[in-house]
């Protein structure tokens, strides 16, 4: 056998069909692509999801939208157990006690200082303590909202917690007496305090009284008396 007498096997390599090359090619006229019509043309490719022009069924078919809160607060979270783990590594301050052999306070951490740890991201948001993994140590948290296993896993550990609420109702002003009997402030500022914390009538009080007590004694003065009938 010589070197030119090699040939692939049967049935192993298929020539290229040639088309547009005549009508005696086999498919020389037309391709193959039918007569005319936007598959015929170069570069007239169709999505396969393309359903002619009409709408297409992804956009017939009615769709759960779902429902989105508008009053939904994003939380800033924090997991108990990052917290712990970094205060037994020593990563947060402890306050020295006044006094010496007394013993150290709680640990103080709020959602400054957990932004200078690395556990918060930002303050623009409100800090939510989260109940996953373990506590050890004291602590005093500072922080918008607790779940009910973060705040027992606190109080286990010897430790308290504090929530930042927002006030529902106006505080009175500071300086202002709160009225006793209508349980507000007394109208008329820091004046009006001073004569209700005194004593004093409102002078709408007193002129509202004093026209009774002319009238009342007009009204003796004309009833007779027994020693008269």
């Amino acid at each position: 056998m010589k070197l030119h007498d090699l040939r692939p096997a049967d049935g192993s390599r298929q020539q290229r069909t040639r088309v547009g090359r005549g009508i005696a090619a086999g498919k020389g006229k037309t391709a193959g692509r039918g007569t005319k019509g936007q598959k015929a043309r170069a570069g007239g490719s169709i999505p396969a999801w393309f359903e002619g022009g009409q709408t297409p069924l992804h956009m017939r078919i009615p769709k759960l939208r779902g429902f989105k809160n508008r009053f939904k607060v994003e939380y800033e979270v924090v997991n108990i157990g990052a917290i712990g783990a970094l205060a037994e590594r020593g990563a947060f301050e402890v306050e020295t006690p006044a006094k010496k052999g007394a013993k150290a306070g709680p640990i103080t951490v709020n959602q400054d200082i957990l932004r200078a740890v690395g556990l918060v991201r930002t303050l623009n948001k409100p800090l939510k303590i989260l109940g996953a993994g373990d506590l050890s140590a004291p602590l005093f948290v500072v922080a918008d909202a607790f779940t009910a296993s973060a705040r027992s896993k606190i109080e286990a550990a010897g430790g308290s917690v504090n929530v930042l609420e927002v006030p529902a109702t106006p505080f009175a002003a500071l300086g202002v007496t709160p009225d006793v009997e209508a349980g507000a402030a007394p109208t008329g500022g820091k004046r009006a305090a001073a004569r209700a914390a005194a004593g004093e009538r409102p002078k709408a009080a007193v002129a509202a009284a004093e026209p009774a007590e002319p009238a009342k004694a007009a009204a003796e003065a004309e009833t007779p008396s027994g020693d008269d009938a």
